[in-house]
């Protein structure tokens, strides 16, 4: 099969000639092209089926059973005692200390400082940051609306 862009060359020699004949050449052009084009699809679907017809499908063989999976256990040492908190959970309902080890000694005593029902003790807060009182909103949108 020719290269479809030699195709369309040589059309476009012959359409000028039917220029001749007084008939648009843009127009016949469009037509030729167009049955060209469907000839071309009908080339690629009769591939595609003559290919897929020969197709041998098989069967791949079935694994080996698996190995069951090792028995896996968890483990959470705690930073400040190392000790395993896994092991030595605490029985529902029994009330769990918050320890904040990040930020500056300052920031640990700030955040201590700041009562969520008193706005008074929330200092300069920054308008995109989340506001202090908890409703999970920006402070923009919650107490800092202008």
């Amino acid at each position: 099969m020719e290269r479809p862009s030699a195709n369309l060359d040589y059309l476009r020699q012959a359409v000028n000639l039917r220029a001749l004949a007084q008939r648009n050449p843009l127009n016949e052009y469009k037509t030729e092209a167009f049955a060209m084009f469907e000839a071309m699809l009908g080339h690629v679907r009769e591939s595609v089926t003559q290919m897929l017809s020969h197709v041998e499908l098989q069967r791949p063989e079935a694994p080996a059973e698996p190995e069951p999976p090792k028995q896996m256990s968890a483990q959470h040492p705690d930073p400040h005692t190392g000790q395993d908190q896994i092991a030595g959970k605490a029985p529902l309902g029994a009330s769990a200390q918050v320890v904040n080890v990040g930020g500056t000694v300052e920031a640990r005593q700030a955040a201590r400082d700041v009562d969520p029902n008193n706005p008074a003790t929330w200092g300069r807060v920054s308008r995109n940051a989340p506001c202090p009182c908890g409703s999970g909103k920006k402070y923009k949108h919650c107490h800092g609306v202008l």
